[in-house]
This record gives C-alpha cells, structure tokens and sequence, in this order.
C-alpha cells in the first residue's frame, strides 16, 4: 500500500502519449536547474552537486528525475517550477512509485 502522500513524486521521461521525451538529458538540466535548492539552501560550490530534492535518475530504461515533497515546504516557487515543466511537456508524474 502507497501512502497517501508519498515523500517523493517521479517525473519520468515519457509523455501521457507514450513518446520518449527529448533532449536525452533534459533530467540531468532539470537537476541542475535545482541544484542550488537543498536543505540550509544553497552553499559554496553546491552547483557542482546535484540537490538531494531533485536527482535524475534511471528506472526500467526510463530518464526519470526524483522530487522530494521537501522541496515545496522550503522553497514553493522552485516545487512550482518542477511541477510545471512536468505538466507543460505533458510528462507522466507518479507519486511515489514509478507507473510503466
């Protein structure tokens, strides 16, 4: 059973039409993006780093990016951002688990 309001939601790289979204490495910008967002914000070299709020990763073949709900107590605006380039390239979001 999945709890009613997982930690973390997945964006994975596949559109609601089943198309593989390009560019290939939009989850490691999208990251990066957010990279200055973390716990105690932004510090001295942690662009070199990827936030632990929002990590690119791979699931079954699949470019996904990681977002903990973390990320919209501190810092709202940056949550929004996440959640609307998700929805304006009409990404599948899951919440909490990844969904084929």
């Amino acid at each position: 059973m999945v709890p009613s309001n997982p930690a973390e939601v997945i964006i994975q790289g596949v559109t609601r039409d089943g198309r593989t979204f390009r560019p290939s490495d939009w989850a490691e910008r999208l990251a990066g993006v957010m990279s200055s967002f973390r716990p105690g914000g932004a510090q001295p070299g942690s662009h070199l780093s990827y936030s632990p709020w929002c990590i690119p990763t791979v699931i079954d073949e699949v470019k996904c990016v990681i977002v903990n709900r973390e990320l919209r107590n501190h810092e709202p605006m940056a949550w929004d951002f996440v959640m609307n380039f998700a929805k304006d390239n009409a990404l599948k979001v899951s919440e909490g688990r990844f969904e084929k």
